[in-house]
């Protein structure tokens, strides 16, 4: 028996003596014990360093001062023995470590939670939701794990949609749409050789955080840990969507008030902060009585983003109505008006501080003491030269009592043949669809009421502002990518836009919802923009699934709801699923059994799964034994994916 076990029987036998203060019946109250540790107090350490064994193994002296070594006594409370070396030693603890070594001094291990087969069920549909709170599960994983877990997987199931019905699909080219059913961070990553740098606009609506939920974690030992889960779900994907990106892409990212702030601080980490392109409000509801502090948040946000630090090359935009004059002095060459001046005063540019005068009535224009010219004394008459001033003086029709700038058509014109700056007038023209009554989340709603059962999806976005995004970042033929793919409206409204597109969706609802709405949008439906833009139907797309290995045992685990149903569940894992290597099986099995709590004893079994199996590698097609589970079709249509 080791140390460790040892001075645990010791441990115990001395808190026996708190009157249920530290334990209920045999067990340790693991939290209240590492409170008063950190506390130090009195009646606790004396208990315990008057215990021969315990001060011997935990205490050193230092400069002559004995020192109670607290973390690693707190780390031998935690300690599960069924794990076979210390890789889960701290699992309960933030302040992971390996080796002696927190994981950020050792690059043979990192934290991570690279993937959603426990889904975030907050934000999701109601029947997720149900009987969880949040069960993302966290672990150390080592580097190399995590390579082999993101290596391209297997595609089973490839079937393509169109107008002539369903077929089996044997292969896929450029031009298809592709729609994936799986982990969404691991299909990512299956995407990667063939679309890398090919994406030009992301769109996703990210599983919602609820700050006002972290007091119901289900993560005992750290009721804020739920954030800290949720922002590593998120950067881990916004890692490998930056690859996907072309350089001249961009990604815009719906998020709720509440995670709003927390995400763009992660997004500037990843994606860089002066590719910030701006926030846009949309607007959701038209108010809310129960609401904290009478004040309703009627909006949610989208932050956009290039994928580079200079943004004016990656929206191509369209042409803003603008209204423009026809006059006698420029016959064949309209103008418009623009601001003439500077949010800089005349002291800070001296070389504006003049009176600007009228050539041809002599009246006089004097600087504003606030808001210096845009132009020098010595360069007015260049611009004046070439039309480039105009005076309120000159024309009867105009209004306003300043000097203006003459923009002609023609400039404009040419801007709109290259890709379009980010400028204020996009942005408002994009928040003026968005924000108003017109596209609050009843009409996403009501667009799948029309297609389907009211109930088969919740909080769907509508059509109309998927319309003003890809209008403003795409052009026809560009490839649009939405890796929380939920009803399909991102890829109904590129279909009908005619963009090529890419989804994916693990939960079960592709097969009920998006799916079949793709189905109808090829036939022709016309809800949402259809009439907007004309739509009459056509248009095809590819279906493919993961193939799933431990994975499926993932949502057995997950569907148990008693422990008898836990251990059959385990007994079907035993003779075929990949387990951790660390693991001795044989003193889990006892502990598994001494399990009274359900979903503490469904951790530990989703724990110990390979993570690195959860579906089965590409890498590995041509093994016997993966060869003979697929059929021929799904062979050949591998080959053509992966580009073989």
């Amino acid at each position: 028996m080791s140390v460790e076990p040892k001075v645990f029987d010791h441990v115990k036998k001395i808190l026996a003596s708190f009157n249920g203060k530290y334990m209920t019946g045999d067990v340790l109250k693991r939290t209240a014990i590492i409170e008063d540790l950190d506390k130090y107090d009195d009646q606790l350490m004396e208990a315990l360093l008057s215990d021969q064994l315990i001060h011997d193994t935990y205490t050193k002296k230092i400069a002559g001062v004995e020192v109670f070594e607290v973390n690693q006594f707190v780390s031998m409370l935690e300690f599960k023995d069924y794990w076979e070396d210390s890789y889960t030693k701290y699992s309960n603890k933030i302040g992971l470590a390996a080796g002696g070594k927190f994981i950020d001094e050792n690059e043979d291990v990192v934290l991570d939670f690279p993937y959603k087969d426990c889904v975030l069920k907050a934000g999701m549909t109601k029947e997720d939701a149900k009987d969880n709170d949040e069960p993302f599960l966290n672990e150390v994983i080592a580097k190399p794990e995590i390579d082999e877990m993101l290596e391209p997987k297997i595609f089973v199931n490839a079937k393509k949609y169109d107008k002539d019905g369903v077929h089996d699909a044997t292969g896929i080219d450029d031009s298809d749409n592709l729609i994936i059913k799986g982990n969404n961070l691991i299909a990512l990553y299956s995407l990667k050789e063939r679309y890398a740098g090919k994406v030009k606009l992301i769109y996703i609506d990210v599983p919602y955080f609820f700050k006002k939920k972290i007091s119901e974690d289900s993560f005992s030992y750290n009721s804020d840990f739920k954030l800290s889960t949720w922002l590593t779900f998120m950067k881990n994907r916004f890692e490998i969507a930056k690859l996907l990106l072309s350089p001249s892409g961009s990604i815009w990212i719906n998020i709720s008030d509440d995670g709003m702030h927390y995400l763009k601080v992660l997004a500037d980490s990843v994606f860089g902060a002066n590719a910030f392109i701006g926030t846009i409000p949309r607007k959701t509801r038209n108010g809310k009585s129960d609401v904290p502090f009478n004040l309703s948040q009627d909006f949610d946000w989208i932050l956009t983003y290039a994928n580079t630090e200079n943004p004016q090359t990656n929206i191509v935009g369209r042409k803003v109505d603008r209204k423009y004059y026809t006059t006698p002095d420029f016959p064949d060459r309209p103008w418009r008006t623009a601001d003439l001046t500077k949010q800089t005063t005349p002291k800070e540019r001296p070389n504006s501080d003049f009176t600007m005068v009228n050539p041809k009535t002599g009246k006089e224009y004097p600087v504003n003491p606030k808001r210096s010219w845009a132009v020098t004394r010595d360069t007015f008459d260049e611009w004046y030269q070439r039309g480039g001033i105009g005076f309120p003086d000159d024309y009867d029709f105009m209004s306003g009592n300043r000097p203006f700038r003459r923009v002609f058509k023609e400039e404009d014109d040419a801007t709109n043949k290259k890709p379009s700056s980010v400028s204020s007038d996009f942005l408002m023209r994009l928040v003026d669809n968005v924000s108003s009554g017109r596209t609050i989340n009843k009409f996403g709603n009501d667009e799948i009421a029309t297609l389907f059962d009211r109930d088969k999806f919740s909080y769907a976005k509508p059509e109309r502002l998927i319309k003003e995004i890809l209008l403003v970042g795409t052009k026809e033929n560009d490839l649009v990518l939405d890796f929380f793919m939920g009803s399909a409206t991102t890829q109904a409204v590129a279909m009908k836009m005619h963009r090529r597109f890419i989804g994916i969706e693990q939960m079960d609802y592709i097969n009920t919802v998006s799916v079949p709405r793709l189905q109808k949008v090829i036939e022709g439906e016309q809800g949402g923009i259809s009439k907007d833009v004309n739509w009459k139907g056509g248009g095809s797309f590819v279906y493919a699934e993961l193939m799933e290995k431990n994975r499926g045992y993932v949502k057995d685990v997950m569907s148990a709801e008693k422990m008898s149903e836990l251990l059959d569940v385990f007994e079907r894992m035993k003779s075929t699923t990949d387990f951790d290597f660390r693991v001795d099986l044989d003193k889990f099995q006892q502990v598994l059994h001494g399990f009274s709590d359900v979903d503490e004893a469904r951790k530990e079994l989703l724990r110990i799964l390979d993570k690195n199996q959860l579906y089965y590698n590409y890498a590995n097609i041509d093994d016997s034994n993966v060869k003979d589970l697929i059929d021929d079709t799904d062979y050949k249509f591998n080959k053509s994916f992966y580009g073989d």
